[in-house]
C-alpha cells in the first residue's frame, strides 16, 4: 500500500505470497464477502467509506426518533474483530486501475494506493434525483447516517416551531410533512411519521395540535409498493390513510425550495404544496465506481450506474473482478440487502476456489428470493414471500423477525427489541434528540468545501503552500 502526499511507501501486509483481496464498501456485499473468507488464505483489506457497516433498512427508525444510529450502524472493524485475515481502513475510492491492479482511495486529503489481486466491488448506490441535484438542499434522502440525523432534527424542529408560530398558514407549512416515493423507504417513513404525529407527540404541545400534522406520501407511479403487485399495493394504501396519510399518485415533483414543492398531476396541471420538511426516497443511482469500471473493461454501464456483469458477477475479461449488490445489473435483479448478501457470498465462493486450486464454480449466480416486506404503522405491515402474501399483523411480526436476524451484533440486536418495546407497546421514542447540527451540518459543509475539512482534522499539510491560509481567515 502507498500513501500520499507524505510519499512514503508501506509495506503491503500481505503475508508471504498468500494472494490480496481488496474488498470496496462495507455494506451488505462487501461485509459478508469479508466474513465468508475468514478461514481462506487470502489477506483482505476492505476499504469503507465510513467507519461503519450501515443497516440501511432501519434507517427511517433513526430519523424517526425508534433507534439510535448505534443499533443499525455497529462499527465495522468490531465485526471483523476477531478475523485475523482481514484488515479495515477508512476511504472513499476515487480510481480503480484494472490493468495494474491497484485501487486509490482518499480520506481528508490522504491518498492511498492497495495493490489488489482479487477485487470485490461493492460500494452500493446513493439517493437518485433524476437530473434535479438541486433538490437535495431542501430534500434530503435516505441513504446515510447523516440523512437519518438531518431529518430527525427537521421532523422535531418542526413541531416546535409551529408550537411558536402565531400565523396558521405558517403552523399548516410547518406541519406538513412529504415524503417523495411510495417504495418501501417512503411508505415506512411517511407510516412512521404519522404514527409519530398521532400517537407519540399528541399530549406533548399546548399551542398546537400534532395530530392535525399533514403527512402526503407521493409517487409518479400508479401503485404503492409496485415491486410487491396490486394486491399488496392497495392493502398498503388503505393502512396508510387509515393512519391519516394522504396518498397521491401520478404525481411527478418538478421542483422544490425550502418552503414546499411543485408538483405535476397526470393532467398536465401543476400545484404547489407548502410544506417545511419534504423527504426524498425515490430512486437510486449506483456509485460512480461502476462508470469507472465499464471505460476500462468495455462492460455496459445503464442510466442509474449499474455495472452488467457475468453470470458469474465478474466483469468480461476480468475475471479476478467481482462486482455485487446495487452496482451490478444482472438479470433485472432489484436492489436491495439479499441480493448483495448472496452476491458477496458467491463472490467470496468463487475467489476461494480460485485460491485453493479447487475447479471453478459450475453454477451461475442465482437469487434465492426471501421476500420483501415494509411495515406500515405500529402492528401493520406487507409481506410478499414467493407465492404467499401475508399483511397486517402477522405480517409485521415476519418484518421483526427477519430484520433482527440481520442485526449485525448480540448488544444491537437486544437494545433494538427494547427500544421497539418502548415505541410499540407504549407511546414513548428513545431518541428524539436533535442538533442544529444534524439540520444544517451538511448544508454548511458542502458549502464550506473539502479544504475546510482537510484544515480542521489534521488532514495531511506537506503540499500546503504556507502562504495558503485554509481557514480563509487572515491571521491575527
Amino acid at each position: 500500500m502507498t500513501t500520499s502526499p507524505a510519499h512514503a511507501d508501506v509495506r503491503s501486509d500481505s503475508t508471504g505470497d498468500r494472494p490480496r483481496v481488496v474488498v470496496i464498501g462495507s455494506g451488505f456485499g462487501g461485509l459478508f464477502a469479508a466474513k465468508a473468507l475468514a478461514k481462506a488464505p487470502v489477506d483482505i483489506t476492505l476499504i469503507g467509506k465510513t467507519a461503519q457497516h450501515l443497516f440501511q433498512p432501519l434507517l427511517y427508525q433513526v430519523a424517526t426518533g425508534i433507534l439510535s444510529e448505534g443499533e443499525i450502524a455497529p462499527a465495522t472493524r468490531e465485526v471483523l474483530r476477531r478475523q485475523k485475515n482481514a484488515r479495515v481502513v477508512l476511504g472513499e475510492v476515487t480510481s480503480i486501475d484494472v490493468e495494474a491492479r491497484t485501487v486509490t482511495s482518499e480520506i481528508l486529503g490522504r491518498r492511498s494506493v492497495f495493490p489488489y489481486d482479487e477485487l470485490i466491488v461493492a460500494a452500493g448506490a446513493g439517493q437518485s434525483y433524476f437530473g434535479n441535484d438541486q433538490f437535495a438542499e431542501f430534500a434530503p434522502g435516505m441513504k446515510s447516517i447523516d440523512d437519518a440525523l438531518e431529518l430527525r432534527g427537521r421532523i422535531f424542529g418542526a413541531f416546535e416551531l409551529a408550537e411558536l408560530a402565531e400565523d396558521q398558514a405558517e403552523i399548516d407549512r410547518l406541519l406538513t410533512f412529504v415524503v417523495v416515493g411510495a417504495g418501501p423507504t417512503g411508505v415506512e417513513m411517511a407510516g412512521q411519521i404519522a404514527e409519530l404525529a398521532r400517537r407519540t407527540l399528541r399530549r406533548d404541545f399546548r399551542r398546537i395540535n400534532p395530530g392535525s400534522a399533514r403527512i402526503i406520501l407521493l409517487d409518479g407511479a400508479p401503485l404503492v409498493l409496485p415491486s410487491f403487485g396490486q394486491k399488496l399495493g392497495d392493502s398498503a394504501r388503505r393502512q396508510l390513510n387509515r393512519i391519516g396519510v394522504e396518498v397521491q399518485l401520478g404525481a411527478m415533483v418538478t421542483n422544490v425550495d425550502a418552503d414546499g414543492l411543485e408538483v405535476k398531476d397526470g393532467d398536465g396541471q401543476v400545484r404547489r404544496i407548502q410544506a417545511a420538511t419534504k423527504i426524498w426516497a425515490a430512486g437510486v443511482q449506483a456509485s460512480p465506481l461502476g462508470k469507472i469500471l465499464g471505460e476500462q473493461t468495455g462492460a455496459e454501464v445503464d442510466r442509474a450506474g449499474r455495472i452488467s456483469v457475468q453470470p458469474d458477477l465478474t466483469l468480461p475479461g476480468h475475471p479476478e473482478i467481482h462486482v455485487v449488490g446495487d452496482m451490478m445489473a444482472l438479470s433485472k435483479l432489484p436492489g436491495v440487502a439479499q441480493v448483495a448478501i448472496q452476491g458477496g457470498r458467491y463472490a467470496a465462493d468463487t475467489i476461494k476456489r480460485r485460491v485453493t486450486g479447487k475447479s471453478p464454480q459450475e453454477k451461475p449466480f442465482r437469487y434465492f428470493d426471501k421476500g420483501s416486506m415494509a411495515t406500515i404503522s405500529r402492528f401493520s405491515a406487507v409481506a410478499d414471500i414467493g407465492k404467499l402474501k401475508f399483511e397486517g399483523f402477522f405480517a409485521w411480526v415476519l418484518w421483526l423477525v427477519i430484520h433482527l436476524m440481520y442485526i449485525v451484533g448480540f448488544k444491537s440486536r437486544l437494545t433494538t427489541v427494547l427500544h421497539w418495546m418502548v415505541s410499540f407497546l407504549g407511546r414513548g421514542r428513545s431518541e428524539r434528540v436533535a442538533t442544529q447540527q444534524q439540520v444544517y451540518g451538511r448544508l454548511a459543509l458542502e458549502h464550506l468545501g473539502a479544504g475546510w475539512e482537510v484544515s480542521k482534522t489534521g488532514g495531511p499539510k506537506d503540499d500546503l503552500s504556507p502562504d495558503v491560509d485554509m481557514t480563509q481567515r487572515d491571521s491575527a
